[in-house]
């Protein structure tokens, strides 16, 4: 299977929902929600791969080569890249339902593990969006990060007994949906979070817990405080707030105030390996991508999962060699121009 034959594939299964664009910039799916594009104009959606166009990459091929070494460690594993994929649900109201949700959740956990890689599973209102995906993290050794809602630290307690029953390497929490419509038409109580609360989950489990929806240096702060391994910036793709900044845009400062004392992972407009490049330049340790790896899904199960990872991570690679960077710490603030 080529790229190409993928891409051709899943336009014909994700029809109408998705067109599968020659670039997916939310242009097209602006206000669809249910569905694929970013919240009203789609405004919060096109800024990150705007911003990310923005910037360049010094070119410096004059220095000793010493090949190129893309890894990167987290939860205490080593990883062939620095990217994973972004955790989404939703295969019926937001796609059009032609593959379940254990599907691409199979597609996406043991493709991206294939590829050297890792993914983050979803949640939401109905709760097979989480259950359905611990049998298949549980059968992959725990390779994967499930995510759960912000819902009442009850609720969350319990689903973190559920993962930690399934051997998850580390879990995270989208507390950008607190605003998200698709749980508000379905009647599901979900609320921003205090440090307090946050916490509260801390504290009750040895596994990473990743704060994802964190856009400020304040928040980021907060999320130090209240014990986070590391946290996603994300503006959870432009659907919940229409006039949020780029995400990358937002690396630097909130790098600057926690500095290594947390994990810093960000999403939004991730298209390319250069794209991944940058993100790591300004700031990231590593990157989520999201739409994209639907598609991937959609098109090719876990074969698409892993031939789109191996092509961003080509391209990664490419950029390394054309840059001067044997690994992910030569990728520094002064390797890019705005």
């Amino acid at each position: 299977m080529t790229y190409q034959e993928l891409l051709e594939k899943a336009r014909e299964k994700m029809s109408p929902q998705c067109r599968v664009c020659k670039e997916c910039n939310g242009v097209v799916c602006k206000g669809e929600i249910p569905g694929t594009g970013g919240k009203g104009s789609g405004a919060a959606f096109k800024i990150c791969l705007d911003f990310l166009s923005s910037v360049k990459i010094k070119l410096d091929t004059i220095y000793e080569n010493e090949g190129q070494d893309t890894s990167v460690s987290l939860f205490g594993k080593t990883f062939k890249y620095p990217f994973f994929v972004a955790p989404i649900g939703g295969m019926n109201l937001n796609y059009n339902g032609a593959i379940t949700e254990t599907e691409y959740d199979e597609a996406v956990v043991f493709g991206s593990i294939s590829a050297g890689t890792a993914a983050f599973t979803g949640d939401g209102a109905n709760d097979s969006l989480f259950l359905d995906s611990l049998p298949i993290i549980k059968k992959a050794n725990g390779m994967a990060v499930p995510t759960v809602k912000p819902w009442k630290n009850d609720k969350v307690l319990e689903k973190v007994r559920m993962l930690e029953e399934a051997n998850a390497m580390a879990f995270a929490m989208d507390i950008d949906s607190a605003g998200l419509i698709n749980l508000a038409l379905a009647g599901k109580p979900v609320s921003a979070k205090s440090v307090k609360e946050l916490s509260e989950i801390t504290s009750a489990t040895k596994v990473p817990f990743i704060i994802k929806g964190v856009m400020t240096k304040e928040g980021a702060i907060k999320a130090l405080e209240a014990g986070a391994y590391g946290i996603v910036v994300s503006s959870h793709g432009g659907r919940v707030l229409e006039h949020a900044p780029a995400t990358c845009s937002m690396l630097p400062e909130i790098r600057e105030a926690v500095g290594d004392k947390l994990k810093i992972f960000v999403d939004g407009g991730i298209r390319s390996g250069a794209d991944v490049f940058k993100a790591i330049a300004l700031g990231a340790d590593a990157v989520l991508i999201g739409r994209p790896y639907v598609i991937a899904a959609f098109g090719g199960g876990a074969e698409g999962v892993e031939l789109y990872t191996e092509k961003i991570g080509a391209e990664l690679r490419d950029v390394m060699i054309m840059s001067g960077c044997k690994d992910l710490s030569d990728i520094t603030r002064d390797k890019i121009i705005f």
